[in-house]
Formats: C-alpha cells, sequence, structure tokens
C-alpha cells in the first residue's frame, strides 16, 4: 500500500508569532524544532516523522541541526532528510533548515574545529545527508582557539557566496569572538545574523558574559538551547526523579548531582507560580525567555508530537509583570 502524501494544515499560521532574526530580514518562529536528541539512531521513525508534522502544522518553520547530532553521529540529519524528502518537498521554501559544524565528526586533525577544510567537508556532507541543495543557516558550533576566526569567519562567506548557505550563524560564541565575528563578517558584506547560546532561568551566564547586550548591541539575534535546563524546568522532577528519567541512564543528560533538595524546592516554587499564570512550568519557562527581544526563537526538543504542542502555547502569553520577574530572580538566587 502507498503510504498517503502529507498535506500541510492550511490554517498552520494562524496561531505562531514570528520574530526577526537580528536586523535581517528572515524570520523564526518564537518556538523552532531542534533534532539534537530525538531524532538520532535510537529512535522510532515514525514518531520523528509525526512530530516534525504536527511542528510545521503549527507554524514551526524552523527545523535546527548539526552534523553531528545523534546517535550515531550524521544520523538526525539522515532521518531529517528522509522525512523532508517524503514530507516536506513541497514545502521547503517555506521551511528555514539550519546546520552546524564545529565539534567532533571524525577522526583525525580534519574532522573538528574551525579549519576551512573542516567546515567544508562538513556543510557537503551535510547537505547530502539532508537531500538538500542548501541550507538557510549554517554556524560555526563552537570557538576554535587554534584556527584564526578569519580563516572561520571568511570559509562561512564562501560559503554563503557558493550559494549553499543562505545566512551564516555562530554558536557557543563568547562576547570578544562574538564582536570580532560580526567586525569581519560586516567588512565582507556576508549575513551573519544569529549566535546559538544556552540560556534558561537557571543559566543565566549570557546575562553576565556581555553575550546578550552584545548581540542586541551588535544587531544579532540569540536562538536559545537548553531553554528547559535539560528537563529541570518541567513537572518532570517535581516530586524526585522519576525511574524512566534519562538522569538514571544517559550521561549526556542532566547529572543526578544537579538535583539538590535545595533546587527542587525552587522548581516547586516556580511551578507555583507557572500555575498562577494559567502555564505550565516548561510554558513557562519558555515565555521567560521571549519576553526578551533580542531572543529570536526557543528551541524545544520533543520526544513525542503532544509535548511539541504543550512547548508551543508558550508563545500565547509572554507578559510578565515586574513583580514575577522580580520573584523569580529571588526564587532562582536562592536555589544557588
Amino acid at each position: 500500500m502507498i503510504p498517503p502524501i502529507y498535506k500541510a494544515k492550511e490554517e498552520r499560521y494562524d496561531k505562531m508569532q514570528y520574530r526577526f532574526v537580528g536586523k535581517s530580514g528572515l524570520k523564526f518562529p518564537a518556538v523552532s524544532l531542534g533534532f539534537w536528541h530525538n531524532f538520532g539512531s535510537i529512535g522510532r521513525y515514525e514518531t520523528m516523522k509525526e512530530i516534525c508534522r504536527t511542528a510545521f502544522d503549527n507554524g514551526v518553520t524552523h527545523f535546527d541541526l548539526a552534523n553531528n547530532y545523534g546517535p550515531y553521529y550524521g544520523a538526525a540529519e539522515t532521518n531529517a532528510g528522509r522525512i523532508l524528502a517524503e514530507d516536506f518537498r513541497p514545502y521547503r521554501d517555506e521551511l528555514v533548515i539550519s546546520s552546524k559544524a564545529g565539534y567532533d565528526m571524525w577522526p583525525g586533525p580534519y574532522g573538528v574545529g574551525g579549519s576551512r577544510k573542516y567546515l567544508m567537508a562538513s556543510l557537503d556532507q551535510s547537505l547530502k545527508r539532508l537531500g538538500l541543495d542548501y541550507v538557510d543557516i549554517f554556524y560555526h558550533h563552537c570557538m576554535d582557539p587554534d584556527t584564526p576566526l578569519e580563516e572561520t569567519m571568511e570559509t562561512l562567506v564562501d560559503m554563503v557566496r557558493s550559494g549553499k548557505v543562505l545566512y551564516a550563524g555562530i554558536s557557543n560564541y563568547d562576547e570578544a569572538h562574538t564582536r570580532s565575528a560580526v567586525e569581519y563578517m560586516r567588512s565582507r558584506h556576508c549575513p551573519l545574523i544569529v549566535n546559538q547560546r544556552r540560556y534558561s532561568i537557571l543559566d543565566r551566564t549570557i546575562e553576565k558574559d556581555g553575550v546578550k547586550d552584545c548581540c542586541l548591541e551588535e544587531g544579532l539575534g540569540i536562538i536559545v538551547f537548553s531553554p528547559l535546563a535539560q528537563g529541570l524546568l518541567t513537572d518532570r522532577y517535581l516530586n524526585g526523579i522519576p525511574e524512566d528519567s534519562r538522569v538514571m541512564t544517559d550521561p549526556r543528560f542532566l547529572n543526578r548531582s544537579a538535583l539538590t533538595e535545595k533546587t527542587l524546592n525552587g522548581i516547586r516554587k516556580l511551578n507555583d507560580l507557572a500555575s498562577e499564570r494559567g502555564q505550565t512550568l516548561a510554558q513557562m519557562a519558555l515565555a521567560w525567555l521571549l519576553q526578551n527581544p533580542v531572543v529570536c526563537s526557543v528551541l524545544a526538543g520533543a520526544s513525542r508530537p503532544e509535548q511539541l504542542l504543550d512547548n508551543i502555547k508558550a508563545a500565547e502569553n509572554i507578559s510578565f509583570s515586574e513583580e514575577e520577574n522580580e520573584l523569580i530572580d529571588r526564587i532562582t538566587a536562592e536555589m544557588t
């Protein structure tokens, strides 16, 4: 039997908010779909496809990947490529597909970093796995102290000039490297538009290290990863650690040592505030980020469609009173 051809919902753009990415003309949905955790070789393919369909049917037009997302390395892009070919080929021009390279991908001296050789090879491999002629955004995934920044940025310039990439991005860059990257790319008249950084109610690093203010000043958007602090900012740990938690089985995820009684008490207080706002804790955590004008999107992972739908609802209420923000700050200060 031939499987049914996916037809996207006509009303898919009715509710989602879209935000300009920095000072560019590109827009991200307030909530984007991240492919880090649940699209690798150990996932169920039909569930992956259903998550992608649910995302697009509800206005999530941005799918975020990287060369080494898995497990195994490359598996997320391979699965995404299959899904794109089977379901989304008619909608390619409505989608923003991003990928990255910088962390380790293959053995030897040319499989990691920011060199021209590694980045060019990574882009070509990613395009093959995705089955695409171009990606909308290609990020340098992390700073490389061993490669001149000019080499890395010039490689991104050439990628854009080639037509294989529409916009350049950086990820995990500190303030000094962000400013240097912006200055170089501006001199080459190449669109560097976004910095992808970790940020959440519980992780304020970009407020302290100057990156948040830097991106606002330089016209870069910030797309946030780990907005739920690897699950801490959900209702999953309100009553302790569930037996099926990935804390128990997978070292890539939240460290068990982070689940102190002080932390859990703080999470419960945040959950009480979320309830008063008529939101789940996860929705409030995402909405708290989206109240920042420099945040152009939050990356939400999902293991099932219902989880993604719950996260999307966060964009329905991103207004916080001064008293609510102060209370959140007090609670988080007590947790440290």
